[in-house]
């Protein structure tokens, strides 16, 4: 499977909006997940093979949106109201449609890996 390749990061203060980007060819179900600073790697959104259906963990909901453009092979997660917090190397993962429009939230659950994004949230 092809590996994705993220990019959008950068350097935001609190408040301030940033959108992800992940291409990747295919059509996998693909999540985002964010290693902050001494921490574990840990869930953020994911979508399914068709995008019918989103997770989300609870600190970003209503402040993040995870969407595709299935024409151009890229996935996109929208930050809005960034928080000092959010702060992390941010990882998009993909996974093969098996069958059914399933999601995975689950890091072992996935089989391809971006390199990562940097995303600094600081005032």
């Amino acid at each position: 499977q092809v590996r994705p390749v993220e990019s959008g990061g950068g350097l935001v203060q609190p408040g301030d909006s940033l959108r992800l980007f992940c291409a990747v060819s295919g059509r996998p179900a693909v999540g985002w997940f964010r290693q902050p600073p001494g921490k574990e790697r840990e869930f953020v959104a994911a979508i399914s093979w068709r995008g019918a259906r989103t997770s989300y963990t609870n600190s970003v909901k209503g402040r993040f949106t995870i969407s595709r453009n299935s024409a151009k092979d890229t996935w996109f997660l929208q930050m809005n109201n960034l928080r000092p917090e959010d702060t992390a190397v941010y990882y998009c993962a993909t996974r093969e449609n098996t069958g059914g429009d399933l999601l995975y939230t689950r890091a072992a659950e996935y089989e391809s890996w971006g390199q990562g994004t940097q995303v600094t949230v600081s005032s």
